[in-house]
């Protein structure tokens, strides 16, 4: 089997249908929600996605079959007074987990985060995942805190209407 891990060209009709092809298969999952991405956002993901600048996409393709995505929104950090990488989506489709395919993919975005200068990469996942976690653990990554006596953090959010 042939795999490749590039990061997408938004404009190139393969990896648009690539993208969106996977981010949908990732809702559907239970750890994505559940539930199949709305009509409107599969029509309008990659152009919105092309509007910002620092936003990037790395596919796995295995044969030529697009088969995983990782979603990158470019941050800043603060206390470094640098950009960090946060991977907002990771996800490798079903038959093909296991594989190594997602530490490639985000092999593929700490190298292009290194490139930009970025200081870290981020990421948020459900407590419940523990593959993903396990996955993310064996990359390096490590719940986040400042002082052990005050926690580690918690991702919070408040939808907006």
């Amino acid at each position: 089997m042939s795999i490749e891990i590039l990061q997408a060209d938004y404009g190139l009709p393969a990896h648009a249908g690539a993208v969106v092809s996977l981010l949908d298969d990732y809702a559907r999952d239970p750890m994505g929600g559940g539930t199949p991405l709305p009509d409107d956002v599969k029509a309008t993901l990659v152009s919105e996605l092309q509007k910002r600048p620092h936003a990037l996409s790395i596919l796995a393709f295995a044969d030529g079959e697009p088969v995983g995505l990782i979603n990158a929104f470019e941050g800043f950090s603060t206390f470094k007074a640098k950009p960090l990488l946060n991977l907002h989506d990771i996800t490798v489709r079903k038959t093909f987990r296991g594989r190594g395919l997602a530490q490639a993919m985000m092999q593929k975005a700490e190298e292009i985060a290194a490139a930009r200068g970025c200081c870290k990469l981020t990421l948020e996942v459900l407590g419940g995942n523990e593959v993903a976690l396990k996955a993310y653990e064996r990359f390096g990554f490590t719940a986040y805190q400042l002082d052990p006596a005050a926690g580690t953090a918690r991702f919070l959010e408040k939808r907006l209407s």
